[in-house]
């Protein structure tokens, strides 16, 4: 095989069309075309040669510069590149001289939640974050719409089953509980994050979401950037994405450690680097 040629799923993610796990979801659903014929998963390409169709729309090799962006999402945004239904998405947020790029997110937030979502051109790093293997740790400000007792804890960290999937967090805390030992805020951990999963996660034991925040992930936190606003990633804070910082106790431990009040989301320092400016919102319809 020529050394020109790579794995279309790198290709893809290469050419900003998505992740390479978005790829390779694509190429097993027979939405990706080589040459004419329907694209196998594995399968290697010539970028100079061959012609690779996704849904139909070619895809031609372009160059794009390694760009990360941290950025504040509001309640009300989505995290797709294209939504009929919704002309307003978390891409709306990267300042104007990143429009001619294709970024694509490196871990979603539902529509409803809020927070740090990190926007990429850089496939193998959009890999890194997304892949389970990694263990990226990704935390969470939960507001519950009613007290959420102490003694229930365990349950979070051992998990559940809704619909034939295990959803469960690595670490939970109380925020302010009372004197009853119960809270409407925690602190929670996970480094998985299915779809809506700490939402199902609490709404399976009775206490649905009320508001739910990201505000950190790894070592980097949301801490100084203003909603709708957007910071540019150093390299330095980029792999301080995948960093430990402050492991959290055993689920043995944690019934203990909910008897204090857990410091604020955020609280954690914030690496220096270039800040964005904030974006225009959207004009009103």
């Amino acid at each position: 095989m020529p050394e020109s040629t790579v794995r279309l799923q790198k290709f893809l993610a290469d050419a900003g069309i998505c992740s390479r796990r978005a790829a390779e979801q694509l190429i097993s659903q027979g939405e990706v075309w080589v040459n004419g014929r329907v694209a196998s998963l594995g399968q290697k390409i010539d970028p100079a040669t061959d012609k690779i169709t996704v849904e139909g729309q070619q895809v031609r090799s372009i160059s794009q510069p390694k760009i990360t962006v941290a950025v504040h999402k509001p309640r009300g945004l989505i995290c797709s590149n294209d939504d009929p239904h919704n002309p307003e998405t978390v891409f709306t947020l990267l300042p104007r001289q990143f429009a001619k790029y294709r970024f694509f997110c490196a871990g979603r937030l539902d529509k409803d939640s809020e927070g740090l979502v990190i926007l990429t051109t850089d496939g193998d790093l959009a890999q890194r974050l997304t892949h389970p293997s990694n263990l990226v740790t990704k935390r969470y400000h939960v507001v519950l719409e009613t007290g959420f007792p102490r003694t229930r804890i365990p349950r979070l960290l051992s998990g559940i089953t809704v619909e034939n999937e295990r959803l469960k967090v690595e670490y939970a805390n109380l925020i302010s509980p009372n004197s009853a030992g119960l809270a409407t805020s925690l602190d929670v951990h996970m480094h998985h994050g299915k779809k809506r999963e700490i939402r199902q996660l609490f709404l399976a034991l009775g206490h649905p979401v009320k508001r739910l925040r990201r505000y950190q992930i790894g070592a980097f936190a949301l801490k100084g950037i203003p909603s709708r606003a957007g910071k540019q990633l150093s390299p330095e804070e980029i792999e301080s994405l995948f960093a430990q910082p402050g492991l959290a106790p055993r689920p043995s431990s944690v019934r203990a450690s909910a008897k204090q009040p857990a410091p604020r989301p955020g609280s954690s320092p914030r690496p220096a680097g270039k800040r964005l400016a904030k974006t225009r919102p959207a004009p009103k319809s």
